[in-house]
């Protein structure tokens, strides 16, 4: 599936509980699914387990606008939250939010970062480039959401960053956390110093702590 073609095939679901959700995975090979939002009445759905797995193996599933076909009905609607089974691969649940196109939503969307080795401090300083965000929270109207947003960081030197400010966004996105004020202006990125031998070796030390001694039988007083 490609990414400007995620359309997922669904059905009304009207078995509700905890035990109809339990059914529906290990009979039908389905998961419980939730449309809402748009000035509509929540619908509750079942999707094809397989569908929606191998969907979200592309990161722009959770950045994209997604067809959902129930019935002859088609509705558009973006995933808003998504729960996985805590041991196995297997998708639980998922949310799914109804997109108008002149009403504005909320997504996060990934960051992709570019020039890695390139970078100043990484590549002639020797540095690490530490990432503090892999993904920014925007607002948008549909037809302006990106699939992705670049961030270059090849001018980064020993010690420099960059926050949220300094990304350009698309046309048309707004930060989420920047709307907050100044004060919730993140760092994205920054390129740490390569750190000492003696930090290595401090570092080492740290992990290889000595034990403690074990008292033996003949330590210990005999009573008598």
């Amino acid at each position: 599936m490609s990414a400007s073609d995620f359309e997922l095939n669904c059905t009304v679901r009207t078995d509700q509980g905890k035990g109809a959700s339990r059914r529906l995975r290990r009979l039908n090979n389905e998961i419980p699914a939730v449309l809402y939002g748009g000035g509509e009445d929540p619908v509750s759905l079942s999707i094809p387990h397989d569908d929606i797995f191998h969907a979200t193996e592309n990161e722009a599933f959770f950045s994209h606008i997604i067809t959902l076909n129930i019935g002859k009905d088609k509705q558009q609607a973006v995933i808003k939250d998504l729960q996985r089974h805590p041991a196995k691969p297997f998708i639980m649940h998922a949310d799914f939010q109804r997109v108008r196109a002149d009403e504005e939503i909320t997504v996060n969307v990934p960051l992709h970062f570019i020039n890695d080795e390139k970078a100043v401090g990484v590549k002639t300083g020797g540095g690490n480039l530490l990432k503090n965000l892999t993904e920014l929270e925007i607002t948008c109207l549909p037809k302006d959401l990106p699939e992705y947003i670049e961030v270059d960081v090849i001018s980064l030197d020993i010690g420099d960053s960059l926050h949220i400010s300094d990304i350009k966004l698309p046309e048309g996105v707004t930060s989420v956390e920047l709307s907050q004020g100044e004060g919730h202006d993140q760092s994205v990125v920054t390129v740490q110093a390569p750190r000492s031998e003696a930090e290595v070796e401090e570092a080492e030390g740290d992990v290889e702590a000595p034990s403690a001694e074990v008292p033996t039988a003949s330590d210990s007083d005999d009573e008598s």
